[in-house]
C-alpha cells in the first residue's frame, strides 16, 4: 500500500521523500522520482506532512517515536498522519507523544486495497485535529476518493475497524456461500457469476471474488491470513474492551484459523473458500 500512496502523491505532482526499513522495495519508487531519505527522521524534516503505514502498533512506536523517529524532524507546523490499522488506543498513545512535544498526529487509515488504491477509489478516515485535517486534506484527495474527518484522536482508527469487520464478514459469508452452492452441483464459474451479479454483490467482492477459481490465486496476496487475522483480533479486542457483542467478527476468524490449521495462510484470505470446501468435504 506505501508504493501505491507515493505513486499517487507524485503522479499528482507533490515532491515525495520517502524510507523504508528495506530499502530495496523503495529502489523502484526512487528511479519513479522519489527522494529516498536514510531515516523517518530525515523524511520528516524535509517533509510539510507526513505518511506512515505499517504493520502494528510496535512498528507505529518505531517509526514514529524512535531516536530516528518522525517526532525527532518533524517541523513544529508539520502534519504527522499514520495510516496504519492498529487498536485505537495505541493510537492515541502515539498521538499524545506528539502533543506533549507540541506536535501534530491524526490517526488516518486508508480503506481499500492495491487495487482500489490504484484505481484512485480508496478512502482515508482521519482523527483527531480538525484544521490539522482541512490543512491535509486537499493531499489526501491526491491518494484516495475521498477523506472523511470521523472526529478526535483514536475514533478514525476505530472506525477502520469497523470498516473492516465488516469488510472480512462479507468475504467469508460469500466463500461460505459458493462453497454450500458448488455442494449442491452448482459449478464454482456459474455460483462466483451468479453471486457477482446478485444485489450482494460489492467492490471487494468485484475483484477478489475471482480468485477463488482455478489458478487465479495471485501469488503476492493483497491481504493473506495472517495480516487479516491481526485486524480481526484488534476488532475483537475492541468489543471486549466496549462490552459490544461481535459474534460475526468471532466466526470469521475461527475461518482465519482453520485456514491456518490447513496451511492455507500464506494466501489472500478469500483462501477460506477453499477451506470451507475441505470441511464440507467437497476436497482435500
Amino acid at each position: 500500500m506505501g508504493a501505491g500512496i507515493v505513486t499517487r502523491l507524485m503522479a499528482a505532482g507533490h515532491q515525495v521523500t520517502g524510507w523504508n526499513r528495506s530499502p530495496d522495495k523503495a529502489a523502484p519508487l526512487v528511479r519513479a522520482g522519489m527522494h529516498w531519505a536514510d531515516s523517518p527522521r530525515a523524511a520528516a524534516s524535509k517533509s510539510e506532512i507526513v505518511f506512515s503505514i505499517v504493520t502494528d502498533a510496535a512498528a507505529v512506536r518505531a517509526v514514529a517515536l524512535g531516536g530516528d523517529g518522525i517526532l525527532a524532524g518533524l517541523r513544529r507546523e508539520g502534519i504527522y498522519l499514520d495510516m496504519s490499522t492498529i487498536a485505537p488506543d495505541r493510537s492515541r498513545d502515539v498521538a499524545a507523544e506528539f502533543a506533549n512535544a507540541g506536535r501534530i498526529m491524526l490517526d488516518a487509515p486508508i480503506s481499500g486495497s492495491p487495487v482500489t488504491l490504484s484505481q484512485g477509489k480508496a478512502s482515508i478516515m482521519v482523527g483527531g485535529d480538525r484544521a490539522a485535517f482541512e490543512r491535509a486534506k486537499p493531499v489526501l484527495l491526491s491518494i484516495g476518493a475521498s477523506a472523511t474527518y470521523i472526529g478526535e484522536s483514536g475514533l478514525a482508527a476505530q472506525m477502520k475497524l469497523a470498516v473492516n469487520l465488516l469488510l472480512m464478514v462479507e468475504v467469508i459469508a460469500f466463500c461460505e456461500g459458493v462453497a454450500m452452492a458448488e455442494k449442491g452441483g452448482v459449478s464454482r464459474e456459474v455460483a462466483l457469476e451468479a453471486m457477482l451479479n446478485s444485489v450482494a454483490a460489492s467492490p471487494v467482492l468485484g475483484y477478489r471474488g475471482p480468485f477463488i477459481l482455478e489458478g487465479k490465486m495471485p501469488e503476492v496476496p493483497l491481504a493473506d491470513v495472517n495480516l487479516q487475522q491481526k485486524d480481526m483480533l484488534l476488532v475483537l479486542e475492541l468489543a471486549r474492551r466496549l462490552g459490544t457483542p461481535a459474534p460475526l467478527a468471532a466466526a470469521a476468524n475461527e475461518m482465519m484459523n482453520a485456514c491456518r490449521g490447513m496451511g492455507l495462510d500464506h494466501n489472500d484470505f478469500v483462501i477460506a473458500h477453499e477451506a470451507y470446501r475441505r470441511l464440507g468435504g467437497q476436497s482435500k
